[in-house]
């Protein structure tokens, strides 16, 4: 028979005080030339991001009138930025550019070096005390929250709406990258 959990149990369970969902950095290194490179700001202005959903498929085997499930690919999930945009744009150009590189906008010239257009990109999960969170593994070694989002390449950037209706805001702007694989920091084995 399972023991009654009290509120005390719970209180000793959320380590921390819980995960929250606004402390978190992205930071994305090596962007392909002649895009340039981020602006130190775009740590403060990436305004959200996402902790990859992990996605392995299912395989049916039909056998005598039932279905057996097997384990498939693994896949990987586009990934997506917010940007707050300031009055240099400089963020968002850096992100046109990369995509100019990828493909012109005159004609269909463009890197086709895999190598020449890839660049990789990290979200991590902050604690309150804006330290790295750490996470007790099975091997008893602390893991940074940490996700590693490797070989990246944006393939949209979304329009900034302008209307003279709209006062009291702030232009933001929405970036999707293709993503070959994402892992979690010290498991790329």
């Amino acid at each position: 028979m399972a023991t009654q959990k009290t509120i005390t149990d719970f209180k000793t369970a959320l380590v921390g005080g819980g995960a929250r969902p606004n402390l978190f950095e992205v930071s994305i290194g090596n962007i392909p030339s002649p895009a340039g490179t981020l602006p130190e700001k775009f740590v403060v202005l990436c305004k959200a991001a996402n902790l990859p959903a992990s996605n392995v498929a299912s395989i049916d085997v039909p056998f005598r009138g039932r279905i057996f499930k097997v384990a498939g690919d693994r896949t990987f999930d586009t990934w997506q930025i917010t940007v707050i945009n300031d009055n240099d744009f400089a963020i968002r150009k850096v992100m046109e550019d990369w995509m100019q590189h990828i493909a012109q906008y005159k004609d269909a010239s463009g890197t086709t070096n895999p190598s020449t257009y890839m660049a990789n990109a990290t979200v991590t999960q902050l604690s309150r005390s804006a330290s790295t969170i750490t996470a007790s593994s099975t091997s008893g070694v602390a893991d940074a929250k940490q996700y590693i989002f490797q070989d990246i390449f944006p393939t949209n950037i979304s329009a900034i709406d302008l209307s003279f209706d709209t006062s009291d805001t702030i232009e933001e702007f929405t970036v999707e990258f293709q993503v070959n694989y994402w892992y979690p920091a010290g498991k790329n084995n």
